[in-house]
């Protein structure tokens, strides 16, 4: 039998974990280039990274 799980994961579907930290630094190089910023969760809260390395709270009242 064919074996297409990593080794160097234990779960099930591993190549997850690779292919979600590939799409949060690509988002990351998209930033930079268009000059905007990446939301994502951070200990449970959402925050705004730009492309400076400055990372603030996001608050969704009044922004669009």
């Amino acid at each position: 039998m064919l074996k297409h799980q990593n080794d160097d994961s234990k779960r099930k579907y591993g190549w997850v974990d690779k292919w979600a930290k590939m799409t949060g630094e690509r988002a990351r190089i998209d930033a930079k280039v268009n000059n905007t910023y990446i939301i994502y969760d951070k200990d449970g809260t959402l925050v705004k990274e730009y492309p400076n390395g400055e990372i603030v709270p996001f608050h969704n009242v009044g922004e669009s």
